[in-house]
């Protein structure tokens, strides 16, 4: 008897554990978006920007960011991995900011913005460092979904698309940022969506990270 209730308790840890890794998303990966709610991310100056879709965070309107500001590292990364689910919609801009900090109002100072755009004016496409590492290819289309995976290691970072890496970027000693953008220099912070402009339409879903040590 002692031995039926010891499997049958153990049975019980391993489907808690299992649960608990789908929740967090597996392997050390924590979700930063519940996929219905807002919850744990404040927008800055147009918040009627951001809305919940279809599971998906729908970024459409006129300029603003949404912050992750929840629990998770207390929202201060500096060691991480971090993916997200994305499309992008004709004629669409938008970014993934890190190492940035709520701003009230225009674009982050602080941080840096890989980013999102498959078909924008703008030249500068998916997954470059803006205005530090720039990629002008383009390797996936506007309305099919695709993963954009960040990771910093100490000074160095490396993003991808749909696991094939994009950039990969090492802040030299003595690196001066680019002028205007005092604030792009590899430290810790936090994580940001942009709303580029008003004809911008782009959605995220599936938004991890996995603090490194």
């Amino acid at each position: 008897m002692k031995k039926i209730m010891l499997m049958f308790v153990l049975a019980i840890g391993i489907m808690a554990c299992n649960n608990s890794n789908k929740i967090q998303g597996g392997k050390g990966w924590i979700s930063l978006f519940d996929g219905k709610t807002l919850d744990n991310w404040k927008a800055s100056e147009e918040p009627g920007t951001f809305s919940v879709e279809d599971g998906a965070i729908k970024v459409a309107g006129v300029r603003s960011h949404l912050y992750y500001d929840g629990p998770v590292m207390d929202h201060n990364f500096s060691n991480f991995e971090m993916k997200a689910t994305v499309m992008t919609k004709p004629g669409s801009n938008s970014g993934i900011y890190f190492h940035t900090v709520f701003q009230p109002v225009g674009f982050p100072d602080k941080g840096f913005e890989v980013q999102v755009n498959n078909s924008h004016t703008d030249w500068k496409r998916t997954a470059g460092l803006y205005d530090i590492k720039d990629v002008k290819e383009v390797y996936v289309k506007d309305d099919e979904w695709f993963t954009e995976y960040i990771r910093v290691e100490g000074k160095h970072v490396i993003t991808k698309i749909n696991d094939k890496i994009i950039c990969d970027w090492i802040q030299p000693d003595g690196f001066v940022p680019p002028k205007g953008h005092a604030g792009r220099i590899i430290s810790k912070g936090t994580f940001a969506l942009q709303g580029h402009d008003p004809k911008s339409i782009i959605f995220f879903k599936d938004i991890m990270v996995r603090p490194l040590p």
